[in-house]
């Protein structure tokens, strides 16, 4: 067994097909096959259902300690390059849309700056989508919706902010300055599914309140839920900095009370322990938020709500 090997099962892992991967990788199809075949015989198992292009169960196993192993090889040589050197490396941020609208140019500045040998990768998502590629270290650290409960990640809290109703000009809740839960119940707005963090705790407080949300429309993405509300579609549960106040448009914000603020953080693999660079993206992130955040209006950093 040798990293092409490993290097070769990942790609065709990615791309879904043989000739994908190839180019991915520079070079021939011919090569990747012979790659792949010859870690099949040595494992006596096989890896990649070539008729779909697809990790079989056993593929899936060889692929998870794939990653890892090429990550501990790829952290090594960025930690060693840190003892001597300036912090250098690759460092693959994952991060949900909202958060990414005002933290992505100030931490790549911020990064430029401190750490211009850092090498970013960004990959903007939803926290559903998000966990699987932190769990299988494909990324090395997210911004997520909090709470995560997976024993493989750990996460650090980065900030809370509130929860809105962004509501389309012309609908009958734009007469409201404020928001109750109750006034809110006659109306369906658009809300995440059940099952995500965001939906989950607003559910919560609705049972609190005694009152029960319609969701107007179901989307795994805070970001098009907002941009629905913009267009008109309809009141969209959504947080603060997705729509902030220097957005100009045919809609208004009104804040509800009777909802608990969405927390946010950093998920970070929990089976190896990060490297350098992703380290210092990490530090980066948190003083960006501790510094930056106030300056966003309704969001607290974390580090300011627990001195309070």
């Amino acid at each position: 067994m040798d990293l092409r090997q490993l290097h070769a099962l990942l790609a065709v892992a990615e791309h879904r097909s043989f000739s994908a991967a190839a180019r991915a990788l520079h070079t021939v199809q011919s090569n990747v096959s012979t790659h792949i075949a010859r870690l099949e015989t040595e494992l006596g198992s096989t890896l990649i259902d070539r008729a779909r292009g697809e990790l079989t169960s056993e593929g899936e196993i060889v692929a998870d300690r794939a990653r890892r192993i090429i990550g501990e090889l790829r952290s090594i040589e960025h930690d060693l390059a840190s003892l001597s050197d300036e912090v250098s490396g690759h460092v693959r941020l994952g991060i949900i849309g909202t958060t990414a609208r005002w933290l992505v140019a100030p931490l790549l500045d911020a990064l430029q700056g401190a750490y211009p040998l850092i090498e970013m990768v960004i990959i903007e998502a939803t926290t559903t989508s998000l966990l699987p590629q932190l769990v299988s270290e494909r990324l090395d650290a997210a911004v997520v919706n909090l709470p995560v409960d997976h024993p493989d990640v750990d996460t650090r809290p980065l900030f809370d902010e509130d929860r809105i109703v962004v509501v389309p000009a012309g609908h009958p809740l734009t007469a409201y300055d404020q928001l109750t839960l109750a006034e809110l119940e006659p109306h369906p707005v658009l809300m995440p599914p059940t099952g995500t963090a965001f939906r989950d705790e607003i559910e919560t407080d609705a049972r609190r309140s005694r009152v029960t949300l319609t969701p107007l429309a179901e989307v795994d993405g805070l970001r098009l839920l907002t941009s629905m509300a913009f267009q008109g579609f309809g009141p969209a549960l959504v947080p603060a900095s997705a729509a902030p106040r220097y957005l100009d448009g045919d809609w208004v914000r009104i804040p509800v009370e009777g909802l608990s603020r969405r927390a946010v953080g950093i998920g970070i693999p929990r089976r190896s322990p990060p490297s350098a660079p992703t380290r210092a993206v990490v530090d980066t992130l948190v003083d960006l938020v501790t510094t930056s955040g106030t300056h966003h209006a309704n969001i607290v950093p974390t580090a300011i709500a627990d001195a309070s």
